[in-house]
């Protein structure tokens, strides 16, 4: 699918769900200038022509807070903020952007302009062994979403913790 498509698939799919109207470009960019990545240009194009959080397997976290929380973060940028402090294991550029519960996410890779999907589950292993890349774009995580194939996780192509880790 084209990214045109997916934006026209994703609106249709959420029709009617009340969902948050779009951001505007500059909370967009406001963002980015909090990661130091700009943004994957699909995730993007759904923020600011769909909806400001809401889609997705779960819902995906707003840009800026609204009326509706997706997680127990606020906005996007606490849930970043929350996931950067110096004790987590968190690669600079990944962000968090579904909170799927029981301290697990799915995060999506800033620096990547596919926006390579990431699994955070401190629940296999440890915080140090918590986030692992899932080997899925944004464009296959949504297209496997929005033909009722989404995973909740533990998603299957995901890099396994480390076997020998005692790290609590």
């Amino acid at each position: 699918m084209t990214d045109d498509e997916f934006v026209l698939a994703v609106r249709k799919y959420v029709a009617g769900r009340g969902l948050p109207g779009p951001v505007s470009a500059e909370e967009v960019a406001a963002f980015e200038q909090v990661v130091g990545h700009p943004m994957p240009e699909l995730l993007k194009r759904l923020y600011l022509e769909v909806a400001n959080g809401g889609f997705g397997p779960w819902a995906v976290v707003s840009v800026t807070e609204t009326d509706d929380w997706f997680s127990d973060c606020a906005d996007i940028t606490m849930a970043y903020r929350g996931f950067t402090d110096p004790d987590d294991a968190l690669p600079s550029g990944i962000v968090p952007l579904m909170d799927r519960g029981c301290a697990m996410w799915t995060l999506i890779d800033f620096r990547t302009a596919d926006g390579q999907m990431w699994d955070w589950d401190p629940n296999l292993c440890c915080i140090r062994h918590a986030p692992a890349p899932i080997g899925q774009s944004l464009a296959h995580w949504l297209t496997d979403w929005l033909h009722g194939k989404a995973h909740e996780g533990p998603y299957p192509h995901r890099a396994l913790a480390h076997s020998g880790c005692r790290t609590p």
